[in-house]
Formats: C-alpha cells, structure tokens, sequence
C-alpha cells in the first residue's frame, strides 16, 4: 500500500501560505499548541496530521489533529451525555455551580486520574474522564471517552522532507494504514475498559469511543457491521466518528465534520468480536495448500 501526506502541520503540504509556513518552521502542532508529538526514528519531526491512501478517503493519523477547535469533540461528547448547555472545565476554579459544569480529566486538562495498576503490566486508565458537577460541585456522574486515530506502517519520512523543502512530490510513499491494530489492540481495550466501567454506579452512559470515520468503518467490518442499536446506559458503548472537510483555500485548515453517532453495548461488541460473521468461504486454507502442491505433482511427474 502506498499514501500520501494530505495535512503537514495542519495545512496543505503545497500550502506555502504565511499561516503555514509559521507551523512548519516551528515544528509546532496548530490544534493544542506546543511541538508535535510524531517523530521519525532519525529525530525529524514528522508533522503529519492526515494521509490519504490510494484506495480510500484522508485518515487521521495524529490524535491531536482531533481536538480542533479547542477540543470540540469532547464538548460534543458532554452534550450528548449531559444535556445542552454544559461547559468544559479545567480545573475547580472556573466551577460556577449551576449543574452544567464537567470537569475534564485528562492529558493537559488539569490532572489525569489515579487509578490503580491491573498487576499484569495494563492499566484501566481512559484518555478522558468527564464528571458532570450538581450545585453543590459534587460528583454527579461521569462519562469516559477513548479516542483513537491510526498508525502507519512503514515511512513517510522521505515525503516529508521534500515538502519541507519546498520539492514537489508527486509520488507518495510506501508507508501503509496499520489496520491491523484495530483487531489486535483496539478493539479488546474498548472490550475490557467498558466492562470496568460497567462496575461504576455514576457511570451510567457507558464509554464513548471517537475515531475519524475510516477507523469506524474498519471497526465495523470486522465485527460484521451490524451491531444492534442501544439507549445509552450502563456498560453502553456509543461510536462517535468524525470526518475531514473538503480542501480549502491557502491559509485556511479543513474543519472537522460530525460523521454519525451509534450507542450498543460492551457484550455486542465483545460477542462481535469473538463470533465473526465476515468470515472467508470455508476450504480456502485447503485451496491454497492444493495449489501450492500441484506445481510440486506436475514437476516430479515431469
């Protein structure tokens, strides 16, 4: 599989705009600030924010790229659980106490948890916690909220330096979506973080789980694509996925678009998960062993 840098820093990588330029000589990451957290094994920061395969749309590949606009995705993800209306908040000093504040917990949102070791080297940890406040600033109840993008395989290192350059690049790379990851590490972590959320009494909407909409899509193929549809409740797990908007003019970056939103359970999941429905046809391992061996047959015949 071959791809190619659709967003360098936040803009077009043809984008030779003062607004870009800035981004890109200070290595600096335009959605929450301070330097980019992609680096290629030599030291270059990589920059990439999205890459788009031959054969599909623009996947997100930096997790920062989805905390646009001041980290919208997770004022949606309040509003949706708690109501309209509701207010992020990074620490208890910008409390008001009308029962719409929802302390954030996570990483640069004031502290991140403590929560204790699982003893076999994981964790429970989630990348987001939000706690829904009442009048009294006391703990009304709480979602989590895991969010993920992809990684690569391969480098795109090469691409990357051209740009920098001011070099076209016409070609891509030979780096590859890492879809592998999706059945491998993604989906068994949503599976045993929501059945421990599913232990908390004042989390009672379950885990939300927001990817850009290639990874949904993914997600859902492998586990048949039907999953059945549920209110939001206890050991609830609601997919919220987002899309890229159209190109824009130089200067400007694209907006992130609400994609769609789907509210199952952790057990729909898990049982998806380990019952395939998308299986191959039965006999393709016999197949492929036969076709190996015949050219064998044919030679020593010969």
């Amino acid at each position: 599989m071959s791809l190619k840098i659709v967003e360098l820093f936040g803009y077009a990588p043809e984008d030779r705009s003062a607004a870009a330029s800035v981004y890109r000589s200070k290595s600096e990451c335009p959605f929450v600030g301070g330097t980019c957290i992609k680096k290629f094994k030599s030291g270059l920061i990589s920059g990439a924010c999205a890459l788009k395969p031959v054969t599909s749309g623009p996947v997100i590949c930096c997790p920062n790229r989805m905390y646009a606009d001041d980290y919208q995705v997770l004022l949606d993800v309040a509003s949706d659980a708690f109501g309209p209306g509701v207010r992020l908040c990074r620490n208890i000093s910008e409390v008001q106490g009308d029962a719409k504040d929802v302390m954030v917990f996570g990483k640069r949102w004031g502290k991140e948890l403590r929560l204790p070791n699982r003893g076999n080297g994981g964790s429970y940890f989630v990348d987001w916690v939000l706690a829904l406040l009442n009048r009294d600033s006391k703990l009304a109840g709480f979602v989590a909220v895991e969010l993920q993008t992809m990684d690569t395989t391969g480098s795109y290192e090469a691409e990357v330096r051209a740009h920098l350059s001011g070099t076209p690049w016409p070609a891509g790379s030979k780096a590859g979506i890492n879809w592998e990851n999706v059945a491998k590490r993604i989906l068994p972590q949503i599976i045993f973080k929501g059945h421990v959320l599913r232990n908390e009494p004042l989390c009672t909407r379950g885990m939300y789980f927001i990817c850009p909409s290639p990874v949904h899509d993914r997600i859902m193929t492998r586990l048949g694509g039907d999953l059945r549809t549920y209110h939001p409740q206890s050991g609830a797990l609601t997919f919220r996925w987002y899309d890229l908007a159209p190109p824009t003019s130089n200067g400007q970056r694209r907006s992130l678009v609400f994609g769609g939103q789907k509210t199952t359970t952790v057990d729909q999941v898990a049982l998806a998960f380990t019952s395939p429905k998308n299986l191959p046809d039965a006999g393709v391992y016999e197949a492929a062993i036969r076709a190996e061996l015949e050219p064998t047959k044919a030679h020593r015949m010969a």
